[in-house]
């Protein structure tokens, strides 16, 4: 069982670690102090989701909806592409700071836009219902396959969290205009990166 939870916690931390598109969004958000639990709440509990599906059988759904994986594929390269343009133009038109009172932005865009790159980011699938599914597989027996779910879940909300509210000791980086220009321009570079990288693969 211990086994199993740590091989867990261990494939799900180490694929949610490379800075992507959603992580990009809640460290940005960590920076804002803008909502950042309720953020935080709705990337881990996706995951929780999809890591669910993921350990009980992705294939299943890839059998039944085979245009499933293209159609995420375009829909999640719009998206960054979209997403991108607007940090890319914030980054030209300057004027952002790092407001330490937080929660100055409207809840409900920043939870959709964090729900839409949860699940309009194919890399997300292919991590939680792809990879994870595939090496919980080495653990048949009910209560292992339970116990390495778990373990997943539990890396999800450790990451996600903890960058969410790390990210305020990056905040004496960012205190000035031309820094959040320089952030902006990153993430939007990001961001059509892996829209581009999406589009050819």
């Amino acid at each position: 069982m211990f086994v199993a939870a740590t091989t867990g916690f261990v494939t799900a931390f180490s694929l949610i670690l490379s800075i992507g598109a959603q992580n990009a969004f809640v460290l940005r958000q960590g920076l804002r102090k803008s909502h950042v639990i309720a953020v935080c709440l709705v990337c881990a509990v996706s995951d929780a989701i999809l890591i669910t599906f993921g350990v009980v059988g992705f294939g299943v759904i890839v059998q039944a909806y085979p245009a499933l994986p293209d159609f995420m594929r375009y829909a999640g390269a719009a998206f960054l592409f979209a997403y991108g343009t607007l940090r890319f133009r914030a980054a030209w038109q300057g004027g952002e700071t790092l407001d330490l009172s937080g929660n100055t932005q409207n809840f409900w865009p920043v939870i959709l836009t964090c729900l839409a790159f949860t699940w309009l980011n194919p890399h997300v699938y292919l991590d939680t219902l792809g990879l994870i599914g595939a090496v919980s597989t080495n653990f048949p027996a009910t209560p292992q396959k339970l116990a390495f779910g778990l373990g997943a879940v539990l890396s999800s909300f450790t990451f996600f969290f903890g960058l969410g509210y790390g990210a305020r000791f990056l905040a004496p980086l960012m205190q000035s205009e031309k820094a959040w220009r320089i952030f902006d321009a990153v993430i939007g570079a990001t961001m059509w990166g892996l829209a581009v990288m999406l589009i050819t693969a």
